[in-house]
């Protein structure tokens, strides 16, 4: 029996390639650095029954319909922006994700942003390379103490939750801004809820954590900057987009807010040359939230755990749009 054929679109841990190969025949892009190219996608997709998406590519109607063989696109991802999932399902289009498995690295990425961008780290290791250190100050490099500080969080899920159960080791008052209050979450970790005006005002960190949705982009811009403490510091460990870049730089450069933390970016790469990165108060890494070995290595194999047993006729673990799985049972048994 012919095995199906799927694309990987960069190299992923060999614990992942061997989950594919038990059942597929695997293509991959084997370009460490170099992401798979637009014409170069389009055709392999047309020679794939299923592809492992790895990186931002744009999964659109119009891709889709230039591959139409390829009905599998296993997200190796917890978020999926950069996939039209209405556009599958009508084209009867399996979508998959990775979410859970992520969660306490990127938790960890976000705390550990704040407090770097809190305590100045990045500007203080620069003065140091730069040759400007010149002995100890009473005022020198001083930042803002996390320790008993107010955390607002703009986005409550599984990361969130997270990050607000290493702020209670911090002895954190926690605030948070979802759609709905959680009184799960509020008696786990003694939150708060509040409207997001009144989350801006009170906090003196704000991680924002939300999915990039047309609702959350632009969710943070020079109206909400401009309702926080001049000494307070944002996180964005989210999507670059739910941030209006120019308004946040605007801020910075005027110091009308303290200092900011940035794993993601509007384009990414981004350019070396950003505003942004001019700034002495912002510390920036580059969408590195999920990025420990061992968070990368099992995100990869859920991704193939997906792609393997979708073209094998098994539930995936976890789909996105699972109303197409109930469509390809009504087409093989009406």
């Amino acid at each position: 029996m012919t095995k199906p054929r799927v694309l990987v679109t960069r190299r992923v841990p060999e614990a992942a390639q061997v989950i594919l190969r038990t059942a597929c025949e695997v293509h991959t892009w084997d370009h460490e650095e170099e992401p798979m190219p637009q014409d170069e996608l389009v055709r392999a997709l047309r020679e794939s029954d299923g592809a492992l998406i790895v990186g931002m590519h744009r999964i659109d109607g119009p891709l889709m319909d230039e591959a139409p063989r390829c009905r599998v696109y296993a997200n190796m991802a917890v978020g999926y922006d950069n996939i039209d999932v209405a556009a599958a399902t009508a084209r009867g289009v399996l979508i998959t994700n990775t979410p859970g498995v992520l969660t306490e690295t990127t938790a960890d990425l976000a705390f550990g942003l704040m407090i770097a961008a809190a305590r100045r780290l990045y500007e203080g290791q620069r003065i140091i390379l730069e040759g400007r250190w010149k002995g100890w100050s009473p005022m020198f490099m001083t930042g803002q103490d996390v320790y008993g500080a107010t955390l607002g969080i703009i986005g409550a899920g599984r990361i969130g939750q997270a990050v607000a159960r290493r702020a209670r080791g911090f002895d954190m008052r926690i605030l948070y801004h979802n759609r709905r209050p959680d009184p799960a979450f509020e008696a786990e970790v003694g939150a708060s809820y509040r409207q997001l005006d009144d989350l801006l005002r009170e906090a003196d960190f704000v991680v924002v954590l939300v999915p990039l949705t047309p609702e959350t982009r632009g969710l943070i811009g020079a109206r909400e900057l401009a309702l926080m403490k001049p000494t307070a510091v944002l996180v964005n460990a989210a999507r670059g987009p739910v941030v209006d870049e120019r308004a946040l730089y605007a801020a910075l450069r005027d110091r009308r807010i303290w200092a900011a933390g940035l794993d993601v970016f509007d384009e990414e790469p981004v350019s070396p040359d950003h505003p942004l990165l001019s700034l002495p108060n912002v510390t920036a890494v580059p969408h590195i939230g999920s990025a420990s070995v061992r968070t990368r290595t099992r995100m990869a194999e859920l991704a193939a755990e997906n792609l393997v047993a979708a073209l094998t006729g098994r539930q995936p673990p976890t789909p996105v749009n699972p109303e197409v799985l109930r469509q390809w049972r009504k087409e093989r048994w009406p």
